[in-house]
Order: C-alpha cells, then structure tokens, then sequence
C-alpha cells in the first residue's frame, strides 16, 4: 500500500532459475540491479516463499500475480507449478496467471482449464516468444472457451530484446483482430505496444471498452512522451499496474514514479488496484 491506496502488481516473473535461459538472468540482473537476489533466492536458484513474501511486502505490495512461461525458444520453459508454493505460502498476497504455447499445449483448451483449476486468476499469451500469431486460428477455441468464463486474456503487446524474439506478433493490429471476433473477451495489453506501437494500442485501449493497457516494462516517468498524443489522465483510466519483475528497480519505485504524475487520486487508485481487481475478478480471493 502507498499513500493508503492497496496495490496490485499484476506483472511478476516469479521464476526458478534453472528453467530459465542466460539471457533471461543477464537481463534481470541489468535492470534489476536493485533487487536482492541472494536474500530471496536459494542456492538452486528458487525462490524462498518467505523471503519473496516479505520482499514484496517492503516493497508495498498487497497483491502480485506471478507469471510462468513456456517459451523454450526465448527464454525457457517455467512451468505453472513452479509457482504453486509461493501461492501457497500466502494465497492473499500471491495469485497466478496462466499460460500457454500453441506449439506446446494440445489441446489448448485443456490446459487453459487444468491452470485455472489450480487457481489461475486469468490467460497469458506470448506470441513474441512462443513464435505464433495472436490471431491465429488455432487459438480461437481458447479464445472462445475464455469469453464464455468471462477469463482475461493478456497479451504481450510490445518488442522484446530476447534472442529468438518473434517481434511482427507482438503487433496490436493483430490482437484487433481478436477483439473483433470475440467483443466479450476482456484483453489486456501488456506492455502497451513498446517499441513502435504506443498510439495503436492507446488507440485500441480508447475503442474498445473491453481491452486495457497494462504498463509493465514501461519507466512511468515516459508514460506522457509515450501517450503524447493521447489525453494521459484519460487514458491512464484504463491502464494497470504492473513491474515485469524482475527487470526494475523495484515495485515501490515504479509506484512513486506513477504518482510523481500528478494524476488524479482517482486515476491513481484504478491504476494501482482497482482496474486488475475487475478484469482479474480479485475480489474476495
């Protein structure tokens, strides 16, 4: 919690090490150079539950979702369960998020509901990693199966430095595709279209009532260059907090930067909590 509004950090790669690439760790080391690996890591490289819970308390978290990945290409396989006990050592502080890869996952749909029985909170897609198109049809049973159980679909929208990065799929004219085709489907933006693609996804995020921005991997000091053709307070309406932990500062770090905005209190608190806790469904989890 900052200045007595909850915050969610919607954006957390929680990962085990080991499952994980070289570039993965270089990159996480580069720009989160500021956290204390070795006091909440063992020496296999897992996360402690203990330690990350208290991390993430210091650093005024009341909620993170963790994220998994299954990207073998890019930055490695981490499966779902690596993160099972980190929820279970605090379930109030720690949700999860599903994922899944096309190329891995058969039938799709089957894996979706298998991460969700085991308290997944919403859909990951990683189309820039996992080397598929958002709007390939192959989805669209997963992206039917989630408009019907009013799940959230998150995409990666924005570039990536990963070697083996797929970056024409992280497009939003693609993932419009896939709002156009299933209007009920709750999308989120992650990364909201870094690189070159800031004005189409503010555009789409302003459109269509149904998809969202989340600013992970965005320095929030830049959000106005960014959005500079785009009423920031307006847009910012629709956007979600989130880190892409571990490559930053810290969670309390980019918070404070938010509000060095000057944003309305009211922007702030759907920010920082309300607008996850709605396309989450958080409440009372």
């Amino acid at each position: 919690m900052l200045e007595g509004i909850p915050l969610i950090d919607a954006h957390v790669h929680a990962a085990r090490l080991p499952t994980l690439k070289l570039s993965w760790k270089e990159w996480a080391q580069k720009f989160g150079k500021d956290v204390p690996f070795s006091k909440i890591y063992d020496e296999e490289g897992t996360l402690i539950p203990e330690q990350f819970d208290a991390y993430m308390a210091s650093e005024g978290v009341d909620l993170a979702v963790l994220f998994c990945e299954y990207s073998p290409r890019s930055t490695g396989i981490q499966p779902v369960e690596d993160l099972l006990p980190i929820v279970e050592y605090n379930p109030s502080r720690f949700k999860i998020m599903a994922n899944i890869n096309p190329h891995l996952h058969y039938p799709p749909v089957a894996e979706v509901r298998r991460q969700l029985d085991l308290g997944a909170v919403g859909l990951k897609l990683h189309p820039v990693h996992g080397s598929f198109a958002p709007n390939d049809r192959m989805l669209y049973p997963v992206y039917a199966f989630c408009e019907s159980e009013g799940v959230s679909v998150v995409f990666h929208c924005g570039t990536s430095v990963f070697p083996g990065a797929t970056n024409r799929y992280a497009n939003p004219e693609l993932i419009e595709d896939v709002a156009r085709d299933f209007p009920d489907l709750t999308i989120i933006l992650a990364h909201g279209g870094r690189g070159w693609w800031y004005d189409a996804a503010a555009f789409m995020t302003l459109m269509r009532e149904n998809v969202w921005i989340e600013i992970s991997g965005l320095p929030p000091r830049k959000l106005p260059e960014y959005y500079k053709n785009y009423d920031l307070e307006r847009l910012a309406k629709k956007m979600i907090f989130g880190t892409d932990w571990p490559g930053v500062p810290g969670p309390r770090a980019n918070a404070t930067a938010l509000l060095d905005l000057k944003l309305s209190r009211e922007t702030i608190e759907l920010i920082f909590h309300r607008n996850a806790r709605r396309v989450y469904r958080l409440e009372g989890k």
